[in-house]
């Protein structure tokens, strides 16, 4: 049976919205992106040139006055507005999915779980890291025993940035929920908990190095999970020699591996899932490596074949949810939980304590 493609209505058509949503989202067989909603004119005019079926809202109300004529609403505007954003969407009657962080707080998240659940609706969280190709590959590990009982774990989300770019994302306004601790730390603190688990305790260090910069642009997150993991976190933007993207280290054997998923790069450049046939891949030569006694870098272990990324498998399975055929693949749950890291490793920086959840 050949169901009606769900229409959706994309709120923000920033760096989001353009290139992590949009461009997913039609590439979703039963998905169809019915609206776009920017105030921006040259925003206005990108999306209608890159999806000339698309209408066009110049403010979420607009959007929310036709409620009834889409069937999911996307909200990839900025992190002050996810949460007045996903309430009155799911006031409204209608699904979410939210861009990290989902929310300022956990205790918001939770709030807005526990509408979602009491409408009856789905609240989902792009949490789009998950499908990278290098997280995919350590979980097939793990799984696999390659490594043996895993004692650290080392996620680096590392850039050299020298001079700020500005924008809210880097606004010392505490209301923006600006900063590298809820943006690339929201990405390095989910895939800890995907693969280790609840955390017990939180210890941070976080700095403003740039001159003018105005946020957290330097901060380094240790998490002792319940189940005696360790992870150490590092995001960045003043690193000028960039470490491996993972070092995890157990007591058979370690993984380590270099390079970031090229997917951003691929939807940055305008390259599509659906018309890509090697979407996801990387060469040989990024390939991390396997092995014990030796550094990676000097020929130590074996190399690891690196599966490919796989961005698009994060909307088939917000479809397959909204159809009644699977389950929501990030839950706001989930998402409160690592805000509760994030939270406890901003209070850990600013007192210098280590922080018991």
């Amino acid at each position: 049976m050949t169901r009606t493609p769900l229409r959706v209505g994309l709120v923000g058509y920033g760096l989001a919205g353009s290139v992590f949503h949009a461009p997913l989202i039609t590439a979703t067989e039963g998905l169809v992106l019915d609206t776009v909603v920017t105030s921006n004119p040259e925003r206005q005019q990108q999306a209608r040139a890159e999806f000339p079926d698309v209408r066009i809202a110049a403010t979420p109300d607009e959007l929310f006055e036709r409620a009834a004529e889409v069937d999911l609403i996307v909200i990839a505007s900025p992190n002050k507005t996810h949460v007045p954003l996903a309430t009155t969407a799911l006031k409204a009657g209608l699904p979410v999915v939210v861009d990290k962080p989902v929310a300022g707080t956990a205790a918001e998240a939770r709030e807005l779980a526990a509408l979602a659940e009491d409408r009856g609706l789905l609240l989902s969280v792009y949490q789009n890291r998950r499908w990278d190709n290098d997280f995919l590959t350590l979980r097939k590990l793990l799984a696999e025993g390659e490594l043996g009982d895993v004692w650290r774990f080392e996620s680096r989300f590392e850039r050299w940035r020298p001079q700020p770019k500005g924008g809210w994302r880097e606004s010392g306004d505490p209301a923006e929920i600006g900063g590298l601790l809820y943006d690339l730390g929201s990405h390095v603190v989910d895939q800890a908990l995907v693969l280790f688990g609840p955390a017990a305790q939180v210890y941070a260090e976080s700095d403003i190095r740039r001159p003018g910069a105005e946020t957290d642009d330097d901060t380094f997150i240790a998490v002792t999970h319940t189940s005696g993991v360790r992870s150490h976190l590092y995001v960045s933007a003043t690193t000028a020699q960039l470490g491996p993207r993972f070092r995890v280290l157990g007591s058979k054997a370690g993984y380590v591996k270099y390079g970031l998923d090229p997917q951003e790069a691929a939807l940055r450049d305008g390259r599509r899932p659906h018309t890509t046939a090697d979407w996801g891949t990387e060469p040989e030569s990024l390939w991390g490596r396997v092995g014990s006694g030796d550094s990676p870098l000097t020929g130590g272990g074996r190399a690891e074949p690196t599966l490919p990324g796989d961005y698009p498998a994060y909307y088939a399975a917000v479809t397959r949810a909204l159809n009644d055929d699977g389950p929501n693949p990030v839950t706001a749950l989930e998402a409160a939980a690592a805000l509760d890291v994030l939270e406890a490793a901003r209070r850990s920086a600013r007192d210098g304590v280590a922080v018991a959840l």
